[in-house]
């Protein structure tokens, strides 16, 4: 499948008449086990691509990510959308280079997001954040790629539902083919920031006690359910418990809990 055919399977996932779940694989050999699994679509995560270079989130540059997110692309047959965070730039135009340089290592969907990374001043201005997302619209249109513009307010410390809506309608009026709030509190806000909204919504499950069904989700109007880094974060958890019963207990159960079934070969055949 190539990148047009793969971007249109994404576009018509997000129209179709039920939500879907795109996980978060953190390297190429977990895409392949995703994708084998039977889902049509996979994210990168900034958290996991992060880890798996041993740094904490936000610390990787725009040529880590976009040379992580390439890997995974080329590893799998499914339309594969990238976390970009603030697209690695406060400027407008530097912001929509990155989503140029995201279509050219071939994914289907790349997001844009209103936090800066400073401590001091958390979220861009409201306006700057619009211009923003209006800038890499621009160039998503002329690349064919699916942008997802995301406000950060429940993440940094400012949970305002009504300013959450006014920006995420500004995204979407700037041209944001998808919209999405990460940490939302409970399903009633899912449901109103739902219904402000025309464009399909982007829901991420993965914490604790703000993660819900997909059929809640699904009824209060989500089209999209992302993992974030939860897969990644219970993968580690296996390799902590395996490694501690090594060096603490001199024992080695997990390796009849981690059997390289037939499945599993399968996956990561060539």
């Amino acid at each position: 499948m190539n990148r047009e055919q793969k971007i249109e399977r994404f576009r018509a996932l997000h129209a179709g008449p039920r939500a879907f779940v795109i996980p978060n694989p953190w390297d190429a050999g977990s895409a392949r086990v995703l994708a084998g699994l039977g889902y049509q679509a996979l994210a990168t995560s900034s958290g996991a691509c992060a880890g798996v270079l041993g740094r904490r989130d936000g610390r990787v540059t725009r040529e880590e990510a976009l040379a992580h997110a390439k890997a995974i692309v080329d590893s799998v047959d499914v339309p594969v959308s990238a976390d970009l965070e603030k697209c690695f730039a406060d400027a407008p135009r530097e912001a929509a280079e990155t989503i140029r340089l995201a279509a050219g290592v071939g994914l289907a969907g790349g997001s844009i997001e209103d936090a800066t990374g400073s401590k001091e001043k958390p979220l861009f201005d409201f306006e700057h954040a619009v211009e923003r997302v209006a800038a890499a619209a621009e160039i998503a249109r002329k690349e064919n790629l699916v942008l997802t513009a995301r406000t950060e307010n429940f993440l940094r410390g400012r949970p305002d539902l009504d300013d959450t809506i006014r920006r995420l309608q500004a995204f979407e009026k700037a041209g944001a083919d998808v919209l999405m709030s990460p940490g939302l509190p409970d399903l009633e806000a899912v449901r109103v920031v739902c219904k402000a909204l025309t464009k399909p919504f982007n829901f991420m499950a993965g914490m604790r006690g703000k993660s819900f069904s997909v059929a809640a989700l699904e009824a209060a109007g989500v089209r999209r359910i992302s993992l974030a880094t939860s897969l990644y974060r219970a993968a580690m958890t296996g390799l902590i418990e395996a490694g501690r019963e090594a060096i603490e207990q001199g024992s080695f159960a997990f390796v009849e809990r981690a059997v390289a079934t037939p499945e599993l070969a399968k996956f990561m055949k060539e």
